[in-house]
């Protein structure tokens, strides 16, 4: 019973090939590959996600803002108090 978690069970077959954590590139391609592909990504989604959001947000204002009107008293109905 001397197997770790990962010697576990022994499949014939495969072959795995691993890289060390200290020989990988992290941040390999990162300016030249990433930024022009956040800005390909954006363009091609900014007008599915876009007018949701838009709308929801002019709804969302819409409906504080009537409530707020109609949550206001009235000074009218308090100019004879003292």
């Amino acid at each position: 019973m001397g197997k770790h978690f990962g010697n576990l069970a022994t499949i014939r077959g495969i072959i795995t090939y691993k890289l060390s954590p200290h020989e990988q590139r992290a941040y390999a391609g990162a300016v030249s590959n990433g930024i022009p592909n956040f800005f390909r990504r954006f363009r091609a989604s900014v007008f599915r996600v876009a007018p949701p959001f838009i709308l929801s947000y002019l709804l969302y204002e819409g409906i504080e803002r009537e409530h707020h009107r109609l949550t206001r008293k009235n000074p009218a109905d308090f100019a004879n108090d003292e």
